[in-house]
This record gives C-alpha cells, sequence and structure tokens, in this order.
C-alpha cells in the first residue's frame, strides 16, 4: 500500500500541479473536531489552508516541503467557516490564484479567490466571493493549447448543489437549506451536472458567459446519465486535465466512493462517461487532482489510513495513473 504523502498534518482533498519544475499540492487541511458525523459535513471544519510541495513523487518522500499557512478563516471578509477543497491556478500575468470554497455570512457556499506572486503563497483574498459563484470543489484548467482558463464546481449535498434547481442556468436560485431540496431520485429523473465557467483574463471572475453545466452522457444510450445511477453520476470533486486532443473530467461518486472519468474533445463538453480509476478507499470521502510529471502520470486522492479510519482526519497519498492505448484511464492495484 502506498504511504502517505504528507504524515505532519492531517491533509485531504489534494489539488496537484507543476510550476517550476516542482508539483505543489494545495489540499485541505483536516482537523480534530467532536462534531457528529453527518451528511451535511459539518464535521469537515477546516480553518485554513497549507501549501505542500516536492520534486519526487516516490517514497519515502522526503523532499515534501510544507511551506505553512497561506490562508485563513479570519483573512476572508466574507467567510464564515469551512475553507473545504482548494486548486490554484498561473495567470496571464504571471501571478498565482487560489480557488476556494466556504460558507459566507448566511451559511452558503460560495466560491472565492486569493492572489500570490508565488505558487507557495502567501495569498491575498478578494473581499468578496466571485460574482455567480455557488457551491464547493473548485478546480482550475488553463487549457495547454489555448490558454484559455476555466473553473470547474459542484458538489452535492453538504456542497448544496442540489439547492440550486430552479431559475435560468446563468441565474440559478438558491432554493433553500440543506433540508430543503433533495438530490434528484426516481427513474426518469437525470442527474444533476456539475458545473463550468470560463473564467475572463483577470481570472477573478468568471466571462460573459457565466455557469453552464458540464453534461455527462452514459456511452450506451448517448442520453445524460441518470440520477439513480450512483455508480455513474456527479456527485464533487470535479478535476480537468488535458492529454492530446481529449479532455479527461473526473470526479467522484459520492455515497459509492468510485473515483470516475469521462472524456470529451471540448473542455465544456458534452463529455461521455469512460470508467472507474480508482475504487473504494479508507474512508467516507474520495477527492483527487491527475497531473503529468517528469514523463509519468499521477492521481493523487486521500484516505483515512493516517487516523485508522476516522473519517474527517484524511491524509494525501499519490499513486502511478496508466492509460491504456485507446486512452481509458486506470491505476494499479496496490501490492
Amino acid at each position: 500500500m502506498t504511504p502517505p504523502l504528507i504524515t505532519s498534518i492531517y491533509t485531504a482533498d489534494p489539488s496537484a500541479h507543476v510550476f517550476n519544475g516542482r508539483v505543489y499540492i494545495y489540499p485541505s487541511h483536516d482537523r480534530e473536531t467532536d462534531i457528529a458525523f453527518n451528511d451535511n459535513g459539518d464535521q469537515y471544519d477546516m480553518a485554513d489552508y497549507h501549501v505542500f510541495s516536492t520534486s519526487s513523487l516516490e517514497p519515502p518522500y522526503t523532499d515534501v516541503v510544507d511551506h505553512g499557512v497561506v490562508l485563513r478563516t479570519e483573512d476572508v471578509p466574507w467567510v464564515s467557516k469551512q475553507l473545504w477543497a482548494p486548486d490554484a491556478a498561473q495567470g496571464p500575468d504571471g501571478r498565482f490564484y487560489l480557488y476556494f470554497p466556504a460558507r459566507d455570512r448566511e451559511g452558503v457556499f460560495r466560491i472565492g479567490v486569493a492572489v500570490g506572486d508565488k505558487p507557495e503563497g502567501p495569498f491575498v483574498p478578494d473581499p468578496e466571493p466571485i460574482p455567480g459563484s455557488f457551491s464547493i470543489d473548485p478546480a482550475s484548467f488553463v487549457d495547454p493549447d489555448s490558454g484559455d482558463a476555466y473553473l470547474y464546481f459542484g458538489g452535492l449535498w453538504g456542497g448544496q448543489l442540489q439547492c440550486y434547481q430552479s431559475g435560468t442556468n446563468a441565474d440559478l436560485k438558491f432554493d433553500g437549506a440543506w433540508s430543503g431540496p433533495q438530490e434528484p431520485k426516481g427513474a426518469d429523473a437525470k442527474a444533476l451536472f456539475p458545473k463550468v465557467a470560463k473564467l475572463d483574463r483577470g481570472m477573478r471572475k468568471f466571462d460573459a458567459a457565466g455557469v453552464q453545466d458540464l453534461v455527462i452522457l452514459a456511452p450506451e444510450t448517448g442520453e445524460p446519465v441518470a440520477a439513480d445511477d450512483h455508480d455513474r453520476r456527479f456527485f464533487e470533486a470535479a478535476w480537468m486535465h488535458k492529454r492530446g486532443d481529449t479532455y479527461y473530467f473526473s470526479y467522484s461518486t459520492g455515497d459509492t466512493h468510485y473515483l470516475v472519468y469521462a472524456t470529451s474533445k471540448s473542455p465544456t463538453g458534452p463529455f461521455t462517461y469512460g470508467g472507474r480509476i480508482l475504487e473504494p478507499v479508507l474512508g467516507w470521502t474520495t477527492h483527487h487532482s491527475i497531473v503529468e510529471f517528469q514523463g509519468r502520470w499521477w492521481l493523487f486522492h486521500h484516505d483515512c489510513e493516517l487516523s485508522k479510519g476516522v473519517n474527517h482526519l484524511r491524509c494525501v497519498k499519490v499513486r502511478e495513473l496508466f492509460y491504456d492505448d485507446e486512452g481509458k484511464m486506470f491505476t494499479k492495484p496496490d501490492e
């Protein structure tokens, strides 16, 4: 079994990128809490972010550097609590942009942005969340061919995505608290889609097109994945990467605990479901990222090995990712 990449603190939801010849990892920071486990995710009461970097992804991970706390709840005027899974990107101006979800003063999840001059921060937050943003798990993607930047996001249940089912797609309405709107169910119901928005050149706002659905199709029918198809429908943990001319959108199925992926020739889709990347791990959540480094592809994820199964105290791990001749992704079982 692969050992934890980081053991000094509890970390989860790793977003990995290569900057300046090193892998930089932007995880959430789990902490001890007495809050009981619930589907609203209240036990995930994270309050700050660390950034880590390394020049090697081979055990025993002796080169992993903790760059310290780069952003805290109290640094962001609009945030009340729960700094959940972040991500980062380098903009056309050479600066680095940290995207993060948190609850605002009304308890609604929004997505904020903070800016730094170095990939390891520190980061200075904007005083308000990104206009038109909602839900959780922002994943930034800068297309290596066009240079266009996108933000993918969304998360069901505690991430509140199911609370946005009315209004137009460009102006979705928050329908109420977690105990109100529910995930669609039934034979004819389609799954809720993750969201995508193109970022403007300043990297701090969505462009004029605003938020769109990222449609995931079932390969056998060409129709959107069904809401009751919990092995394939989107739940949380959006990630985008590109290999050749193919865009790979990967995500967690949530309550079935798989990491899966879908492919497209466009960064905004539609995408067609492709298969599983990772089977369930120890712990309730699964959240990941994928990056190419030194000619090999790597899957970052987390489990609860370090805490011996405590679901809100997780540890980041990494393992090699492979592609077959048809471009299908897979990982090899732990030895």
